[in-house]
């Protein structure tokens, strides 16, 4: 059985880190517990379903720490709202959940080498997400780890919704 992160990991950087990944597994344990029918089916008004929020987390940690805090051009940095970020999630037919788990794994990667080479205080670049005024990595951190919990809360509802596993 998973479980939250215990206390005492070192610094704050590492704490992040191993939230981060919590909230990742998490999501993607729900995510697997669906049958593949469910996973393409919304359960909510809003009309995303599972995969597809699966899919927004993975860009959009892309979106905060390749794009925005190491400044590096992404391919499609808006690829899960179609050039926008307030247009809905899409993920093409073809695209399976171990695609969008190979993604996700692939941003992780990313993540914690930022996390464990990088002060928390040290600024976002300039010249990918953000052209003026970057917030520091510790803002983005919580950024991140704010979108993580709110929508591992969603998937929650949609998954239990769909007959899927439930609670820690």
């Amino acid at each position: 059985m998973r479980g939250e992160p215990a206390p005492g990991l070192g610094g704050e950087a590492a704490h992040v880190a191993a939230y981060l990944g919590y909230y990742r597994a998490t999501v993607v344990a729900r995510a697997r517990s669906l049958p593949e029918e469910a996973l393409r089916r919304t359960m909510v008004p809003s009309g995303w379903t599972p995969l597809e929020l699966l899919h927004h987390l993975a860009l959009m940690e892309r979106r905060w720490f390749t794009w925005g805090f190491l400044a590096e051009p992404v391919p499609e940095p808006w690829g899960d709202s179609q050039g926008s970020p307030d247009a809905a999630w899409r993920v093409p037919a073809r695209t399976s959940l171990a695609d969008v788990e190979a993604l996700l794994a692939e941003q992780a990667t990313r993540t914690e080498a930022v996390l464990a080479t990088t002060p928390l205080d040290t600024l976002a670049g300039v010249g990918g997400r953000f052209t003026t005024d970057p917030p520091d990595l510790r803002w983005i951190c919580f950024h991140v780890l704010q979108e993580y919990a709110r929508h591992a809360g969603h998937l929650d509802v949609a998954v239990e919704l769909a007959g899927g596993q439930t609670g820690e």
